[in-house]
């Protein structure tokens, strides 16, 4: 297994992209109505998810370090993991959009893009082939019965 980057530190650097980006990159700002209260609402979702998936993996008394996959004791399948595979990184991914919301540049968009890319590649396909060797056929079931992302 070689995740060595945590996800959350992978999320602030893509947030430090973002924030160059729109410090240094004289087009793509925009504004519309309802921006600030999209960007809170992506937070608020952001919160909830993290909170709902957190819980079932304490619930369930397994690790939640995505570091060391090999670690965990229980697969969970239920709760947001029903519709989602991965609601930690789905809740990442719209703490970015919001963060791009509050900053106004349309190429945060790209970076967003990149972090999803980072995290399939890097971090989830590695994830994926450590909990199939711990949980096999129950685990394959799971991959095909629910998406990655949303």
């Amino acid at each position: 297994m070689n995740i060595k980057v945590p996800p959350p530190i992978v999320m602030f650097v893509f947030g430090g992209l973002m924030y160059g980006l729109d410090a240094f990159l004289p087009v793509g700002e925009f504004d519309f109505f309802g921006r600030r209260e999209l960007q809170y609402f992506a937070w608020s979702l952001a919160a909830f998810l993290m909170l709902m998936a957190f819980w079932k993996f304490r619930k369930a008394r397994t690790t939640t370090n995505p570091i060391e996959p090999l670690k965990a004791k229980k697969l969970v399948i239920n709760g947001i993991y029903k519709y989602t595979r991965n609601p930690m990184y789905l809740a990442m991914l719209l703490i970015l959009i919001g963060f791009g919301l509050k900053l106004g540049n349309a190429f945060n968009t790209i970076t967003a893009a990149a972090f999803v890319y980072y995290m399939n590649h890097f971090q989830i396909r590695r994830e994926e082939e450590a909990l199939t060797k711990l949980f096999g056929k129950e685990y394959r079931l799971y991959l095909k019965a629910t998406r990655r992302w949303f």
